[in-house]
C-alpha cells in the first residue's frame, strides 16, 4: 500500500512537471521556429532564413534594445534602493506595528493594480506643470520603477526580518555607529537578497509593456514596444526574431547578476 501511494505521488509529480515544461517550453519553441521561418503555411515552418534575425539586429531594433537595457537598469536600481531602504525601516519596527503595516501596504500597492492603471495614472499626473514628465524618458523609468518596487521590497524585506537582530546589537555595543552597522553589518548580510531583487526587477522591466506602451516617447521606445508594433502590423516572424533577441539578452544579464549573487552568498 505504501509503495502504491509513493508511485501515485511520483506519477502526479511527473505529470505536473511535464505539463509545466510544456507550458513554458512550447511558446519558446514556437518563437524560436518562427524567428527562422521564411513561411509557415503548414504544421511546421518552411524555407528557413536568417533574414528576420538579421533584421532584429539592425540599427533601429538595436537602439530599442539599448533603451530597454537602460530603462531596466535605472528602474531596477532605483526600485531596489527604495525597496531596501523601506525594508530596513520596516524590519527595525515590530512585526505588527503601524509602520510595518503601512510600509507593506504602500510598497505592495503598485503590484495590486494592472500596469495600464499605473501608466494612465502617471500620464494624467505628469502631463502638466509643476511636474511635466510626459514625453520624456524619465516617465517610462519612473513607471517601471513603481511596477517592480513591490517585488524588490518583498524580497529584501523577507531577508531583513529573518536576519539575526543580535549581530547589529553586538556591533553597536562595541561602539560601532549606526552608519557603520548599516554599511558593514546589515547591508552585507542582505547582499544576496538585494542581488536577487535586482535580477527579478531587471527581468520584469525588460519585458514590461502595459504601462510603457502608454507613456513612451518616440525617442525612447523599448524593445517590447517594438515587438508589439511588429505584431500589430502582422510581421509575426520579425516580432519572433526580436523576441528571441530580448530573451537572449535578458538571460545574459540575469546570468551576470546570478554570478554576483553567488559570490555574495559565498562571502
Amino acid at each position: 500500500m505504501l509503495l502504491h501511494t509513493k508511485s501515485s505521488k511520483f506519477t502526479v509529480w511527473a505529470f505536473l512537471t511535464l505539463a509545466l515544461l510544456l507550458l513554458i517550453g512550447a511558446p519558446l519553441l514556437v518563437t524560436l521556429m518562427a524567428a527562422f521561418a521564411g513561411s509557415w503555411n503548414g504544421v511546421l515552418p518552411s524555407n528557413p532564413t536568417l533574414g528576420h534575425v538579421a533584421g532584429a539586429l539592425a540599427a533601429d531594433n538595436l537602439s530599442s534594445l539599448i533603451v530597454s537595457l537602460q530603462t531596466a537598469v535605472f528602474a531596477s536600481l532605483l526600485a531596489v534602493f527604495l525597496g531596501t531602504w523601506a525594508a530596513l525601516c520596516a524590519a527595525s519596527s515590530p512585526t505588527n506595528s503601524a509602520v510595518s503595516r503601512v510600509s507593506d501596504a504602500v510598497f505592495h500597492l503598485p503590484a495590486a493594480v494592472p500596469s495600464v492603471v499605473v501608466g494612465l495614472g502617471m500620464l494624467t499626473a505628469f502631463s502638466k506643470a509643476p511636474v511635466l514628465l510626459n514625453g520624456t524618458a524619465a516617465i517610462v523609468i519612473l513607471a517601471q520603477t513603481l511596477l517592480v518596487l513591490a517585488f524588490a521590497y518583498s524580497t529584501v524585506s523577507a531577508a531583513a526580518r529573518g536576519a539575526d537582530p543580535l549581530i547589529p546589537l553586538a556591533a553597536a555595543s562595541l561602539g560601532a555607529s549606526r552608519l557603520r552597522v548599516l554599511l558593514t553589518i546589515k547591508l552585507p548580510l542582505l547582499l544576496p537578497s538585494i542581488a536577487a531583487a535586482t535580477g527579478l526587477a531587471v527581468a520584469l522591466c525588460m519585458g514590461e509593456l502595459g504601462a510603457t506602451v502608454m507613456l513612451y516617447p518616440a525617442s525612447w521606445r523599448t524593445l517590447p514596444v517594438t515587438i508589439f508594433t511588429l505584431t500589430d502590423r502582422g510581421a509575426l516572424f520579425d516580432a519572433a526574431a526580436n523576441t528571441l533577441v530580448l530573451i537572449a539578452v535578458t538571460v545574459a544579464v540575469l546570468a551576470v547578476i546570478a554570478k554576483f549573487r553567488g559570490k555574495t552568498a559565498v562571502r
